[in-house]
C-alpha cells in the first residue's frame, strides 16, 4: 500500500491539472471578414436586384442568382487557362514556404477558423442558402456541423497521423528500422460541386493545408457567389497566422477552367458526376496526375420487418428530402420488407404530405429550391417513365408561394409499384425529392436489389437486430454504410469517404483522406548504426563464389522455413559457408 499510495496521488493530481487546463480557454484571435455586400438588406442597387434570365449564349461570365427567387447576385470572370496556370504558380510558391510551417501554426489556423464559424453560423448558412436554395437547417447540418467536426478531429488527431509511422522489418532485416514518412505533395487542385458550397471548399482545403500543401479550388458555376466569399474567411484566418499569400485560392469558370487546373497541379480531387469524372481522368492521364473521384450515388435504404416503423419512416423522409436539400449521398432507392411495406408507405405519405417547399429564408418551409435550372424537367421525365411502366404516385408534398421561380421547385413525391426496369431506379436522381419504394421478401433479395446498380456510394440498413443489419450491409457493395441510421458517417470525420463502381474511387476525409494529400515515402535505415552495417556475405560478393546459390538457398530456408529443425539445420549450413574460404568459379575458356 505504501508503494501504490504516492502513485495514486500523482495520478489524481495529473487528472485534476489536466481538467483545469481544459477549462482555460485557448488564446485564439478573432478575424474580421467584410460581408456587407453578401447580405440581402432590401437596399440592393438596380444592377444586382433584378430577376435573372438565363442566357443561351456563352458570355465568358459566371452568372450568379438565387435559385429560390431567381434574384440576380452578380457575376465572376471565367478564368482562361493561362490565368489558371498563373494562379497555380503563385500557390506553388506559397506552398514551398508553408511546407516548413509547424503543426502548432497549422493548429492555430484551424482554431481561428473554428472560432469564426461558430460565431458566424447564421451568416454562413444564409449565404449558402441564398446561393443553393437549401434551408437554413440543412445548411447547418451539412455545412456547419460537418466542418466543425472535421476541424476538431484534425486538431486532436491530425498531427498523429502525419508523423512517421514505424513498421516491422521482417526476418531478413532485423538489423534495420523501417518507417513510412509523409510529405506534402505540392499544389492540390480541387473541383467541387455546388451542393454544400462551404463544406465542399473547406473539406479538401483543411486536409491539404494541414498536411503542408497549397490548394486551388475550382468552385461550381452554380455556387461561385458563396465560394468566393468563403475564400475571404480562409484568407483572413491564414493571414492571422502569418501564412503566405495565395496558399489557398478559389477560381471560377466552366469546363475549360477545370481542365487547365487538372493539367497544372500535383493531385486532383473531384466531386461531381461520373461523366465529368471520366473527363477529369482523361485529362489527368496526360500528366499522370493522381486523382480522387467522388461521383454519383444511388444509395439504397433497406428496411426490415422488425423495425419501429414511424421512427424509420421519419429518417427515410429526411434521407430523401435532404438529397434535394443538396446532400449528394441522399437515399434514392427504398427497399422495405413486405410485412411492413403497407404501414411504412402510409407513414411516409403522412410525413411527406406535411412537407412544404418554398423560399428557404422565409423560415417556414421544410424544403428549398432546386439549384440547377431545368433539373425539374429531368426529375419529371424520370417520374413519367416510371408511371408509364406501372408505377403509382401515392403522396406528394406541397409548394408554397414561389412567385416567378416556378421551375426551381419539385414537390416531394412518394412512388410505389416500382421496378428496376424503370429509369427512376437506375439513373441518379441527383438532388430530387423523390421516394421510390419497393418491397422485398428476404434478406438475400434485399442485398440483390441493393447491388443491382452501377453506383456504389453508400447504403443504410435498418433492423431490430443489429447483427442482422450488419450482415446485410456487409454484403452491399459500396464505400459507406450506416447501421440503423442514415448519413451518420459524415459526422465521424476519422472515417474515409468515397465509393466504388461509377461512384468513383479513392477516399477523402479521415486518415486515408489526410494521407492522400501526401507523398508517402518508405524509409529503411540501420538500427544500430554505425556499429552494425549492411555487409554483403562473401559467397555472393563479386565475383560470385561457386557455392553462392547454395548459400542463398540455405539462407532462405533458415529465414522462412516452416519447420524449426529445418531452419536450424539451414542456419548451420549458412554459418558453415560463411566461415569457408571464398572459392571463386574458374574462368571459362574461350573456344573460338
Amino acid at each position: 500500500m505504501a508503494f501504490w499510495w504516492p502513485l495514486l496521488v500523482l495520478g489524481l493530481a495529473f487528472a485534476v491539472c489536466k481538467l483545469l487546463l481544459m477549462l482555460i480557454p485557448p488564446n485564439v484571435p478573432s478575424i474580421e471578414v467584410d460581408a456587407s455586400d453578401m447580405l440581402d438588406d432590401g437596399n440592393q442597387t438596380k444592377e444586382n436586384s433584378f430577376i435573372y434570365v438565363p442566357s443561351k449564349r456563352h458570355t465568358g461570365r459566371v452568372q450568379c442568382y438565387e435559385p429560390a427567387t431567381m434574384k440576380y447576385l452578380g457575376y465572376f470572370s471565367e478564368l482562361k487557362p493561362d490565368e489558371v496556370k498563373e494562379r497555380v504558380a503563385q500557390a506553388r510558391k506559397a506552398q514551398i514556404v508553408w511546407a516548413e510551417s509547424s503543426f502548432k501554426q497549422r493548429r492555430q489556423f484551424l482554431r481561428i477558423l473554428l472560432k469564426y464559424i461558430i460565431e458566424h453560423q447564421e451568416l454562413i448558412c444564409e449565404i449558402s442558402s441564398r446561393d443553393t436554395g437549401k434551408t437554413m437547417v440543412d445548411a447547418s447540418l451539412g455545412e456547419i456541423m460537418t466542418t466543425c467536426e472535421k476541424i476538431t478531429w484534425l486538431l486532436s488527431e491530425g498531427e498523429r497521423w502525419l508523423r512517421p509511422e514505424y513498421r516491422s522489418c521482417g526476418r531478413s532485416m532485423l538489423h534495420k528500422t523501417s518507417k513510412v514518412e509523409f510529405y506534402p505533395l505540392g499544389v492540390i487542385g480541387a473541383i467541387v460541386s455546388w451542393n454544400y458550397p462551404f463544406h465542399n471548399i473547406l473539406n479538401p482545403m483543411l486536409a491539404a493545408v494541414f498536411s503542408g500543401n497549397s490548394i486551388v479550388i475550382k468552385v461550381s458555376e452554380h455556387a461561385s457567389w458563396s465560394g468566393c466569399f468563403y475564400l475571404r474567411i480562409i484568407q483572413a484566418a491564414l493571414a492571422a497566422v502569418g501564412a503566405p499569400e495565395n496558399l489557398v485560392d478559389v477560381i471560377t469558370g466552366f469546363a475549360e477552367t477545370g481542365q487547365a487546373l487538372v493539367s497544372s497541379v500535383d493531385k486532383v480531387i473531384f466531386v461531381g458526376s461520373p461523366g465529368v469524372g471520366r473527363m477529369i481522368m482523361r485529362n489527368a492521364a496526360d500528366t499522370l496526375t493522381p486523382v480522387t473521384l467522388e461521383l454519383g450515388g444511388k444509395d439504397a435504404f433497406v428496411v426490415c420487418e422488425d423495425v419501429d416503423v414511424p421512427h424509420v419512416a421519419q429518417i427515410a423522409v429526411r434521407a430523401a428530402l435532404q438529397s434535394s436539400g443538396q446532400n449528394c449521398a441522399g437515399a434514392e432507392r427504398f427497399y422495405v420488407h413486405r410485412d411492413v411495406y403497407s404501414s411504412f408507405v402510409a407513414e411516409v405519405v403522412k410525413i411527406v404530405k406535411s412537407v412544404t417547399a418554398g423560399p428557404p429564408l422565409v423560415g417556414k418551409y421544410d424544403m428549398g429550391a432546386i439549384c440547377m435550372q431545368e433539373h425539374s424537367e429531368k426529375l419529371q421525365s424520370l417520374v413519367n417513365d416510371a408511371l408509364d411502366k406501372g408505377a403509382e404516385i401515392v403522396g406528394r408534398g406541397s409548394v408554397g408561394n414561389i412567385a416567378g421561380a416556378v421551375d426551381q421547385y419539385f414537390p416531394p413525391t412518394v412512388i410505389v409499384n416500382v421496378t428496376h426496369k424503370m429509369k427512376l431506379l437506375q439513373e441518379e436522381v441527383a438532388f430530387g425529392p423523390i421516394m421510390p419504394i419497393m418491397q422485398f421478401s428476404s434478406d438475400e433479395e434485399a442485398v440483390k436489389l441493393a447491388n443491382d446498380s452501377k453506383y456504389g456510394l453508400g447504403c443504410a440498413v435498418f433492423s431490430g437486430s443489429q447483427r442482422r443489419a450488419k450482415k446485410i450491409a456487409s454484403q452491399i457493395v459500396c464505400g459507406v454504410a450506416a447501421i440503423n441510421d442514415f448519413a451518420s458517417n459524415y459526422m465521424c470525420q476519422s472515417l474515409p469517404f468515397g465509393g466504388v463502381k461509377e461512384s468513383g474511387f479513392g477516399r477523402f476525409a479521415g486518415i486515408e483522406g489526410l494521407r492522400a494529400c501526401c507523398l508517402v515515402k518508405s524509409v529503411v535505415e540501420d538500427r544500430w548504426w554505425p556499429y552494425i552495417k549492411t555487409k554483403i556475405p562473401k559467397p555472393i560478393q563479386y565475383p560470385v563464389a561457386e557455392n553462392g546459390f547454395k548459400f542463398q538457398e540455405s539462407l532462405v530456408e533458415a529465414l522462412y522455413g516452416l519447420n524449426v529443425w529445418d531452419r536450424l539445420r539451414a542456419l548451420v549450413n549458412v554459418l558453415k559457408m560463411l566461415s569457408e574460404p571464398n572459392t571463386r568459379p574458374s574462368p571459362r575458356r574461350r573456344t573460338d
